[in-house]
Parts: structure tokens; sequence; C-alpha cells
């Protein structure tokens, strides 16, 4: 658990930062009423640190969001989200550690920089201060732009895991501020529709699949935690450990790491290498948290001592075992060269074959109240013989969603989709409708996401 941040604190925080800029705005460098604000924007965010290691700040519209918890009634920052706006600045990411001499350039830059969106991207990288975009562009409330918003979001997390691979093939090691400011968005993305980010993880683009699968794991693993009620950094760590669990594999020689049939066994042994490969470039990569380096040793390790690297852990983390579960499942239904994609009712049920040994049974359940038999985006066939896509989950009862119903059972597209809770009807016994089987939106023609 993290401690949350005060109201009191988090306005105060943003009342000193807007008048910092706006000293800055009016007063040369060096005028005193400009270091007068940075010493109060100092103290403001030291009382933050005092209670958070880290704090990021959202902006979306005339909305303000601190840590994970929107902040309304703050008056006067108009002009303040106003000018961030224009210089394509939707997330603010302030460490503990963060000097004067940092605040002083993020306040400068947010002052100076030139009125066009993509200012942002010039913002120079500071050990303990990053701006970015914010992962949700508003709340979503179930339009196809919001669908838009998100598959935005989700591109771009995948372009961002690429060079974080790319710069480690490159140097050695992963660039610790593209990595964090990756999961950064994620995390809030998580916070405000964790629903709707997971369906997304469905959407990928097969010749990406390390890329993708990357990401896929980070919002999978942080789904998971905050359900079990990780918040802020803490989040933020699994996150990050499980956007880099396989990153051992830049080492990996290509032609195993990209065949496109079974690995031999001597193949094989040598893929193995990588989660100690991984640990030893985490463990030698600077500013990145230790649990990283943990999650990639152990999260090919099993509760009941299988597994690999051979050592003997009598226990294993709980980001490991929840990397681990998030891991099987999006390998498992990723359709590769030599692998079908499984339907998640096979997948959870290998994950809870052999009476629990390999996976904690606990978290599996919870895994699957939160994804549900059919995850919300599946398009399904109804005993009714009607297709729906699944809004939500029900965890009560995950094989009976929230679906909305989008072709009748003589085939015809509804010019107004209906929404039917299944679980409420489960009382009509054999009558109920009920989900037959999955379908693939490809095969119907039915983009699902832009239904939700």
């Amino acid at each position: 658990m993290t401690t949350r941040l005060s109201g009191t604190a988090a306005e105060e925080l943003l009342r000193r930062l807007s008048a910092s800029v706006r000293a800055a705005q009016l007063y040369s460098e060096g005028h005193p009423l400009v270091a007068r604000n940075l010493d109060a924007l100092m103290r403001a965010l030291d009382a933050v640190h005092d209670a958070l290691p880290s704090i990021v700040i959202g902006f979306v519209n005339a909305e303000v969001i601190v840590g994970e918890a929107p902040l309304s009634g703050v008056s006067g920052l108009e002009p303040f989200i106003r000018r961030l706006g224009e210089i394509g600045i939707e997330r603010i990411t302030l460490d503990r550690g963060v000097d004067a001499q940092e605040l002083g350039a993020l306040v400068r830059f947010i002052a100076e920089a030139p009125a066009d969106a993509r200012s942002a991207e010039q913002f120079p990288a500071l050990p303990h201060a990053r701006v970015g975009r914010v992962a949700v562009a508003e709340r979503v409330d179930g339009t196809a732009a919001d669908m838009t918003t998100f598959r935005a979001l989700y591109s771009d997390a995948v372009r961002s895991a690429e060079q974080v691979w790319e710069s480690t093939e490159q140097v050695g090691t992963p660039d610790p501020d593209l990595t964090r400011s990756v999961v950064d968005g994620l995390a809030q993305a998580v916070a405000r529709n964790r629903s709707a980010l997971m369906a997304l993880t469905a959407l990928r683009e097969y010749d990406n699949y390390t890329f993708t699968h990357m990401v896929n794991v980070s919002i999978l693993t942080m789904a998971q935690a905050r359900a079990l009620g990780v918040e802020g950094p803490l989040l933020r760590e699994f996150g990050l450990a499980a956007l880099l669990h396989d990153i051992g594999k830049v080492r990996t020689p290509r032609e195993i790491l990209q065949k496109a049939d079974v690995l031999t066994p001597a193949e094989f042994e040598v893929m193995k290498r990588h989660v100690i490969d991984g640990a030893e470039i985490l463990r030698a990569t600077p500013d990145i948290p230790s649990l990283a380096p943990i999650v990639a040793f152990e999260h090919h390790l099993r509760l009941d001592g299988s597994g690999y690297p051979d050592v003997v852990r009598p226990t294993l983390n709980l980001a490991t075992m929840l990397c681990s579960i998030a891991d099987v499942y999006d390998a498992m239904r990723s359709h590769r060269a030599y692998q079908a994609s499984f339907p998640t009712d096979r997948i959870l049920a290998v994950m809870q074959r052999n009476d629990g040994r390999q996976f904690d049974q606990h978290l599996v359940r919870r895994f699957a109240q939160l994804v549900g038999v059919y995850p919300v985006g599946n398009l399904v066939r109804l005993t009714t013989d009607e297709v729906a896509v699944v809004v939500h989950t029900h965890a009560p009862d995950p094989f009976r969603p929230h679906v909305r119903v989008l072709v009748d059972r003589h085939g015809t597209r509804l010019s107004t989709p209906k929404d039917v809770h299944l679980w409420e009807l489960a009382g009509q016994g054999d009558l109920a409708p009920a989900i037959a089987r999955p379908l693939d939106a490809d095969e119907i023609g039915i983009d699902p996401l832009a239904l939700l």
C-alpha cells in the first residue's frame, strides 16, 4: 500500500508551480521574485516527497489529476493549464531528489517554450523531472473517439517499448527515462479505466510481438496489482518490472529469438539464459528500481520449484507472481507461426492445473475475475444466436458478463445495440441466454472496441 497525498498538499504544490511559471514569464531569470517563487515551490514539493517518493500530475482539459485522483475546486489555474496545453505538456512527473536547478529548468521551459503541441518533446532529459502526454486524454464514456485515444496510447507505448529495446541493444542498458515515461502513462490509464485499457491488449500486430508483449504484460500486471490495492509509485514499479521482464532477450541470438518453429532442446537452453541476462542488465542500469532485476530473474520460476533458472526459491515476489500470470496469459492468447492462440477459458485451465502447484491459485482466481472468461472487447455468439461484444466482466460469475448485442439471431445488424446483463438472467435456468462461444472479429467484419 502507498501513502495518499492530502488534498491540501496537492493544491499547494499546484499553486506554487503555477506561480513560479507566471513569475518566470514576467521577470528575468535572476529576478528576486523568480527566486522567491522557486523557493516556495521547492518547499511545497519537499512536503509532497515526505509522503511519496514520486508524484505525477496530469492535466486533462480543465481537470487536474494528482497521483491517482482528480483534484477539483482549485481556481485560478486556468492560464497555467492553458499554457501547458499550448506546449504539449499533459503530465509532469517529479521524483524525490529533484533539486532547485532541475526545478528551475522545468519552470523556465514551461514559461519560454514555443506554443507548439510538440514542444514537450524538446524538454531536456533531467534525472528527477519529466514531462509528457497523459495516458488518457479524457474520461472514457464509451464513444468511438475515446477508443481512438486509447488506440493512440497503446500504439505510442509499443513504439516506446521498441525504442527501449533498441537502446538496450545499442548501449547495453535500457533508457530509464523513456522506460519510466511509458510506465507513467500506462499506470495513469490503468487507474482511470482499467477494463478499457486491458481490452486494448488484444490489439496486436504479430510482427511486433516482442514489443506488444512488453506493453501487454505491463498493463496486465498493473491491472492485477491495482485490484489488490497497490497504487502510486509502487504500482509503477510493478509496471516497470513487468515491461522489462524479458529485456535479457536482447542478448539471445536473433536466429533463436525469431525462429518461426518450436525450439530444439539445445536452443531452449540458450533461450533460458535470458532471465539471468535480464537481471544482470537491470542491476547495471542506473535509476531502475531493485524490483525490476528480481522479476526478470524470477518470472519463469514456479511455486512448486519447477521452471528456470535452476535455483531454490522458497518464496516468489508478489510482482513476480503477477507478472508470470500476465506473461503466460498473453503468450498463450497470441497467434504465432508455431502456435495457435488459445481462448481465455483454456488459458485459465492451464494455470489452474497441477492443483495450483505452479501458480498461486488465489491470484489466478483474482485474475480470472479481472479479465473474465470472456474478456472485455471480445466478440461472442450467444445461445440465442445473437452476436455481442463483451462490455464489462462480472467478477462473481466470469462466465456471464455484461454484453452489448450487435447482431440479432437472423444475422441483421441492429441500428441500436442493446445491453444485456447475462448474470441477471441466470435464474431463468436452461432458457437463460448465455455465451456459446467467442468469435473472430476479423471474420465478422466488426470492430468491437469501437462499440464499447
